[in-house]
């Protein structure tokens, strides 16, 4: 019995719910990020050790089919909850429980314990992965990947608040689950200070950058293919639109940048890419605080793209910024580093983790334009540190991989489902 214990695999089926977010979303704009390509990325590794994935995530089309494979042994599932369109986050709380029966019902037409484990993304999924695995009665791992305490201590201006059923609904959250997973060893001193989270619950798993899209290329091709000047340095932001990802901070920067060395005005070129998302920021605001600060025509804004061609500008760029105001990890910053592009960043959440400050390049505490165009400047004037920061770029990306990724949630998913056993197990022989 112990051998065929040992051999039977203990999760052969898990389900991810995204509720606000799709993975076949392109990162970069609404509320499309770093969680679209984590769970895209986990869930396909996942299932390549033959583990069935479904992903659920709300349908926000009546074009969108009711089920569609992603990779083999992945399938998303659209759950209708509310209107068939995108909704702003502080609107979705009031389509949870529609989106919770559900998903209740999709498992109900299974074979009983259809799935071992369920991983929940974000707030909202977690409140629905509550009550899921309350009914299934498997265990419930959950990532927060960002926290409302950690944004609301770190708003900017023009940045909402995160409400208070956020905070509120992260600690139901929190106290709910059986395993926490946080992407660094900041954000589970943070699970466990700020939302008294069980030590022994939490698990640090790092995300990774996928290196067979993200890796080095020719600069100059990249920057032909891209229609931008060879000659001269290359400026990216990559990103939502948004006050707390600090698009603002890099056009300020590289004003400064421009008027203390007026010579790079007529090479020097920013690029943003990304679209809006929320109140308070967009295309033609950025634009306008552009020509605010002279130079309107050195910067060049392009929608958000996939990671086939997304490669292309980072290999383009001399260096991308990433001035965050709060950030759980920072994939943006893997993703440049993993094409050989060193990345100036904030020393906010897993910036400090992603970017190998001096090494593979800057972080800077907090977000004054001044000292961003000051580490610019310096770095520009010196070509071998460059040269070096771009090697050990692509040596730092490649300490984090979504394979290892893929194998720390599996040891904590096995971990979950074996306490829950364990625990099943106990009440059983306390109620003989």
């Amino acid at each position: 019995m112990a051998r065929l214990t040992r051999w039977w695999p203990v999760v052969r089926r898990v389900a991810m719910i995204a509720v606000h977010t799709s993975p076949l979303e392109i990162p970069g704009s609404g509320d499309a990020g770093g969680l679209n390509v984590y769970v895209c990325q986990v869930a396909r590794r996942l299932a390549r050790r033959g583990i069935e994935v479904d992903i659920f995530t709300r349908a926000t089309s009546a074009r969108q089919p009711v089920s569609q494979a992603l990779a083999p042994g992945v399938r998303v599932c659209h759950v209708i909850a509310g209107p068939l369109e995108p909704l702003p986050k502080d609107e979705l709380p009031q389509q949870l429980c529609a989106f919770t029966a559900a998903v209740l019902r999709a498992e109900a037409c299974r074979e009983q314990g259809w799935y071992d484990v369920i991983h929940s993304h974000y707030w909202l999924s977690g409140q629905v992965g509550m009550l899921a695995s309350r009914r299934w009665a498997v265990p419930l791992v959950h990532t927060m990947h960002t926290l409302a305490k950690v944004k609301n201590a770190t708003l900017t201006e023009g940045d909402r608040p995160e409400p208070q059923v956020r905070v509120v609904g992260e600690a139901e959250v929190v106290a709910a689950a059986d395993r926490l997973v946080a992407n660094t060893e900041g954000e589970r001193r943070q699970l466990v200070e700020l939302y008294g989270a069980d030590p022994e619950a939490v698990a640090v798993v790092p995300p990774g950058v996928d290196t067979a899209v993200f890796r080095p290329g020719l600069q100059e091709r990249a920057r032909r293919r891209l229609h931008l000047p060879e000659p001269g340095p290359v400026i990216l932001f990559v990103g939502r639109l948004q006050p707390l990802k600090g698009p603002d901070v890099v056009i300020r920067a590289v004003a400064e940048l421009v008027a203390k060395r007026p010579e790079l005005r007529a090479t020097l070129r920013l690029v943003i890419v990304g679209g809006p998302s929320g109140p308070g920021m967009d295309v033609e605001w950025l634009r306008a605080l552009a020509a605010e600060c002279g130079i309107a025509e050195l910067v060049r804004f392009e929608p958000p793209v996939p990671p086939h061609r997304l490669v292309e500008f980072y290999r383009a760029a001399t260096f991308t910024v990433v001035p965050s105001h709060s950030e759980s990890f920072g994939l943006v910053a893997l993703e440049s580093q993993a094409c050989g592009t060193p990345v100036i960043a904030a020393r906010v959440g897993g910036l400090a983790t992603a970017v190998q400050d001096g090494l593979s390049g800057r972080l800077i505490d907090g977000h004054d334009p001044g000292r961003y165009a000051s580490v610019l400047a310096e770095l520009l004037d010196d070509r071998v540190s460059y040269a070096a920061m771009r090697r050990r770029a692509v040596e730092h990306a490649s300490l984090f991989d979504w394979e290892r990724t893929a194998s720390g949630l599996l040891a904590v998913y096995e971990a979950a489902v074996a306490a829950r056993r364990r625990s099943d197990i106990a009440s059983l022989l306390g109620s003989a």
